[in-house]
């Protein structure tokens, strides 16, 4: 990276290092999205969501919109979790209405042998342009978080073509062939791996996982097929920079159950949706990590009053579940906002977040 200025808000980078911090941080997945109407109009301009995330300037655009409404403490990233499946030539589409699709699933061993890892700096050359355009642009406000999906949730995807009710098809790989669902688990690893470091390089200041369809796996498959590959990352991600460690965040939708093991991956911080007490996630990690989360996102279609009561159950969890210290915590929602949630509500959101937690 070229010389950029210094962070004005370093809150983020304080918490996952569990240092103290003037008040929690908060940043919300999917904070750049469909229920902002500048974003709709971006999208509307550029014709289609993968018009958006393969263009850094209209990347950027969007990634900063949500920074100009509200007081949020870190901006991420705007693109999606399928663009490594998308470079290796699987060939990504979206559906209105239904998502995203593969024109070219993988379905054996065949198939999976033929994948490599893709080129960050050609094929995924727009996403770290992305990156370096939007630590420009944001001039130090506040930190900018990189993203992958997991190794398991991009399978998913690579697998069943698309989204899928029951995954069937890649369980049915776990359960008939275990050897090629592991080499298509290796050659994304080594992808995210890549990925991730190449994002880091141009300017990533917080990398984090999302390990969306980690819950839908027994205890048991998940500890052979997703969490080994979420602790080679953190094991082997390099994430040196300036002579601080680059933070990185394990997020798993429905992982709660293996949040000791999660904690012990080598992450910075655990992400946890909402299906879990904010103060039995703190017990448990016991201040190995900082923790990030976990608000309903439907609390956001509440009413004022009810958005602030929410939030301050959060927090208040946190800190009775760490020996009544909020350090160490990143205020978020479970999981994404929607298309149809109100700004003014998240407006109220972060007021909240900020106002409560204030030293």
């Amino acid at each position: 990276m070229t010389s950029l200025p210094p962070l004005k808000n370093d809150r983020l980078l304080r918490a996952l290092r569990r240092e103290p911090v003037d008040r929690t941080p908060v940043w919300l997945m999917r904070q750049a999205g469909r229920y902002l109407p500048e974003y709709r109009e971006t999208r509307r301009k550029a014709g289609s969501f993968l018009a958006m995330a393969k263009n850094p300037e209209l990347a950027c655009e969007v990634t900063l919109q949500p920074l100009r409404r509200f007081p949020l403490d870190a901006a991420i990233l705007f693109s999606d979790i399928l663009t490594i499946p998308d470079a290796m030539g699987l060939e990504l589409y979206f559906v209105e209405g239904e998502g995203p699709k593969f024109r070219k699933p993988v379905r054996d061993a065949a198939a999976i042998a033929a994948l490599s890892v893709p080129d960050m700096e050609t094929e995924l050359r727009y996403v770290m342009d992305a990156v370096r355009t939007i630590r420009r642009e944001l001039d130090g406000e506040v930190p900018l978080i990189g993203f992958s999906g997991s190794p398991w949730t991009l399978a998913c995807y690579m697998v069943e073509g698309g989204g899928s009710r029951d995954f069937g098809r890649i369980k049915a790989m776990a359960l008939n062939d275990p050897q090629a669902l592991h080499a298509l688990l290796t050659v994304n690893t080594d992808a995210v791996i890549a990925y991730l470091a190449a994002q880091r390089a141009a300017g990533a200041q917080v990398l984090q996982v999302f390990d969306t369809w980690g819950g839908v796996l027994s205890p048991a498959m998940y500890r052979e097929f997703s969490l080994p590959y979420l602790a080679r990352i953190a094991r082997e991600l390099e994430r040196g920079e300036g002579g601080q460690r680059t933070p990185l965040i394990l997020f798993g939708k429905g992982s709660a159950i293996h949040l000791e093991a999660l904690a012990d991956s080598g992450a910075e911080g655990i992400g946890v949706d909402w299906l879990v007490g904010m103060d039995d996630a703190a017990r448990r990690v016991g201040g190995r990590v900082a923790l990030q989360g976990n608000l309903d996102p439907a609390v956001i279609y509440g009413s004022p009053e009810a958005i602030r009561r929410e939030v301050a159950t959060v927090l208040d969890a946190y800190a009775a579940g760490n020996d009544g210290s909020r350090e160490g915590h990143v205020f978020n929602l479970g999981h994404g906002m929607a298309p149809d949630m109100d700004p003014d509500h998240v407006a109220v959101l972060v007021e909240a977040v900020h106002g409560r937690s204030a030293r």
